[in-house]
């Protein structure tokens, strides 16, 4: 071979090394984040995940991608949009808060992990907490179990109330399963409970409206995008109609609602966030055990309060994790 050969040759071969070396990068993993809801109230929401997603190694943009999909409240939208992840063959599916059966149902291979507030056992998203088998694993807050001790927070404030509101969404196993332990936890306390169905945000508005009509003396938010999506409606409602209202979440004790009591949301997605880094790293949701929530919040809102002519009793300021004045 000639010399001026040799050297184009070798050349071309140096050439071809960066492509080659590239070709042999592995690709950057995708994790699908699924949500029935919009991204206009779940800023905090996310960053807690993507804080989870770094403390084990992973941060967006330099070593994992993820695929936002937002259903908008339309629940109709959603298998299309879990269909689509699964298209996009994602490396994991995150599914925060509700629809966690209906991803279930897209794949059975891509793993998915939810943050939830049914019992999953009981809702057949796992086989058990422990051992949850198959592709599915997550957080749970056993919201139901919740209701004993945010009925008691009412009571506290109105122990001569006779009737309760519940606002759920709309009627499913899930609503009625809530209505039950909310019905169990009321009966001690001498209170009746009347469910009220919202499907829509337009239905809060009418919910609000037959719960003046039976002049319920106080009302309980349970847990559902829906609702969480609608924060400032139901915190001006409620202030509107003078109704002393619990929540599950600060965020509407932070926009004016009276009190929250229930596990801390941005924990579980950055705990969501965590597990997503794990399975990244090779781990099976078979093999991770669905965590129930360890970190609860008790919110009051003392100018809330005083609007609606409440004295929040000594006891129920000791017990707060914080008073917003």
């Amino acid at each position: 071979m000639k010399r001026r050969e040799f050297i184009t040759l070798l050349g071309g071969a140096a050439a071809a090394w960066p492509l080659a070396l590239h070709a042999q990068q592995p690709a950057m993993p995708v994790v699908g984040y699924l949500y029935l809801g919009s991204p206009a109230h779940t800023a905090r929401q996310v960053a807690a995940f993507r804080r989870g997603l770094s403390e084990t190694g992973y941060v967006e943009g330099r070593n994992v991608a993820i695929e936002f999909r937002w259903a908008d409240n339309e629940i109709d939208r959603f298998p299309d949009l879990a269909a689509d992840l699964v298209s996009r063959r994602v490396a994991v599916i995150v599914v925060p808060f509700s629809g966690a059966a209906i991803a279930k149902a897209a794949t059975k291979t891509i793993p998915v992990v939810f943050t939830t507030g049914v019992d999953p056992v009981e809702a057949g998203l796992v086989a058990s907490l422990n051992r949850p088998g198959g592709n599915v694993t997550g957080l749970t807050a056993m919201n139901s179990e919740l209701a004993p001790k945010q009925l008691g927070l009412l009571h506290e404030f109105i122990p001569g109330a006779a009737l309760l509101a519940v606002l759920v969404q709309a009627p499913s196993a899930y609503t009625a399963s809530v209505l039950t332990h909310v019905r169990a936890a009321a009966s001690p306390l001498g209170w009746q409970i009347e469910g009220l169905h919202a499907s829509t945000i337009g239905d809060i508005d009418t919910a609000f409206a037959s719960l003046v009509q039976k002049r319920a003396a106080a009302l309980l938010v349970t847990p559902e995008v829906l609702f969480f999506n609608s924060v400032a409606q139901l915190v001006t409602l409620a202030a509107r109609h003078g109704v002393p209202t619990i929540y599950w979440t600060r965020d509407f004790t932070e926009a004016g609602g009276l009190m929250s009591y229930g596990a801390d949301v941005t924990d579980q997605l950055r705990q969501a966030g965590i597990y997503t880094g794990r399975i990244l790293k090779g781990e099976k949701p078979a093999d991770l055990p669905v965590l129930r929530a360890t970190k609860f919040e008790f919110v009051i809102n003392l100018k809330t309060a005083k609007a609606l002519g409440l004295d929040i009793p000594p006891k129920l300021l000791a017990l707060a994790d914080e008073v917003i004045e």
